[in-house]
């Protein structure tokens, strides 16, 4: 089986790629390898997956229509993983959202009704479609209308712009919306990692309401498990999209991850507190049955498992950097 993963030098997209090596697959990643954070760990992932002989890498920004055609064309199933992340970034540089999330999304949707031999589109949405008005436990069904950030808006519009392309050209379409990946290998413009070296670094940290904010972790390995769930179990008829949430299915206090943190790290963070981003909810729970009920879909990793394994490979990073 041949696959296309672009953001293969992502976080999730190389779990993915990873998993998908390691089950015997072709990949050919694709990853512009920009500076929204540290180039170097995008760089030493891709040379982990270089290990691999049926990895072939290129670096490309997916906007690029012509040049992502010329990599690509023959894929079987397309991973689109490549987005601009970051919800606080995108009120400081909107228009590397819209390059990314809406240019990309409709180059990678190109590729996809022109592939030949494409079987089935998954793409990465985020529970930050979830905005003003939803309740808790997120529900696929839920009205996603009131986005709160731009990156919500741009994540909105690419499920958008999935459901005009499966009506228009019958592309077999699946859009995972991801909910608080962390783990080994992570982002550092994420909390856990940013909390991590600043920890480590002496530095302040700031906790939005004292730490009252909750958010649904999800380790790594379980979001790999839903995405290669999904490659699993296709849709059945052309035109088909479908929509899934992958969480934990718990929420967990931001102020709990930090306690976490400082076990494992063995010291204590210095604290700030601060009131709450507009652009930021109190509180994210997915509602999971649904993929649940295709895939047998069940996260096995709590945040106190986790976070454990996190540091571990974060202390490993320090030392080679």
């Amino acid at each position: 089986m041949s696959f296309l993963i672009t953001g293969a030098a992502g976080f999730v997209g190389y779990h993915v790629a990873t998993a998908l090596l390691q089950q015997g697959a072709r990949v050919v990643g694709v990853d512009d390898v920009n500076s929204y954070y540290s180039p170097a760990l995008k760089r030493a992932r891709l040379a982990k997956l270089a290990a691999f002989s049926e990895f072939t890498f290129h670096e490309l920004d997916i906007a690029d229509h012509a040049k992502l055609r010329q990599v690509a064309s023959d894929a079987q199933i397309i991973v689109h993983l490549a987005a601009q992340a970051g919800v606080r970034y995108s009120i400081e540089q909107p228009f590397a959202y819209a390059a990314s999330n809406l240019t990309g999304h409709l180059s990678v949707l190109e590729l996809a009704r022109h592939a030949p031999k494409l079987q089935h589109l998954v793409y990465a949405s985020s529970s930050s479609v979830y905005g003003a008005g939803s309740t808790l436990p997120y529900h696929e069904s839920e009205r996603v209308d009131r986005p709160q950030s731009l990156y919500a808006a741009t994540k909105r519009a690419d499920e958008m712009m999935s459901v005009a392309y499966a009506h228009l050209y019958g592309l077999r379409q699946t859009g995972l919306r991801f909910f608080t990946v962390y783990g080994p290998w992570g982002r550092p413009d994420m909390a856990y990692f940013g909390f991590a070296e600043a920890i480590m670094a002496g530095r302040p940290i700031t906790l939005y309401e004292n730490g009252a904010l909750q958010r649904d972790f999800t380790y790594v390995d379980d979001i790999v498990a839903g995405v290669l769930g999904v490659i699993a179990h296709p849709p059945q008829t052309d035109g088909e999209h479908r929509v899934f949430n992958i969480g934990n299915h718990r929420s967990e206090y931001v102020r709990d991850l930090v306690a976490l943190l400082e076990a494992e790290l063995g010291r204590k963070a210095h604290v700030v507190n601060a009131p709450r981003p507009l652009a930021d909810p109190v509180k994210t729970c997915a509602n999971i049955n649904a993929l649940a009920a295709l895939t047998g879909f069940a996260p096995k990793t709590s945040l106190a498992e986790g976070i454990p394994k996190f540091v571990a490979w974060y202390h490993e990073w320090c030392a080679q950097r």
